[in-house]
């Protein structure tokens, strides 16, 4: 079962989300680009992030995010 960003905690996606703010990763996202930066969980739960540009990232990981908040907010 592949549970994807579901995985990750929500801080490591802000986290991971600001260094895609800052362009400090290089496009498309590549498994071997993030274990060499020692994001290991993105690396292994982040594959539907491979391959994509930036501003495809950057969407898929604020969707997430403020989905993440809605529920929180409704618990």
């Amino acid at each position: 079962m592949d549970v994807g960003l579901t995985a990750i905690h929500t801080e490591e996606l802000k986290k991971f989300l600001r260094l895609v703010l800052k362009e400090q990763l290089i496009f498309p996202l590549t498994r071997q680009q993030l274990l060499l930066r020692g994001l290991n969980l993105m690396a292994d739960r982040g594959d539907l992030l491979f391959g994509l540009d930036q501003s495809a990232v950057k969407a898929i990981l604020i969707a997430v995010l403020a989905e993440r908040q809605k529920m929180e907010k409704s618990r």
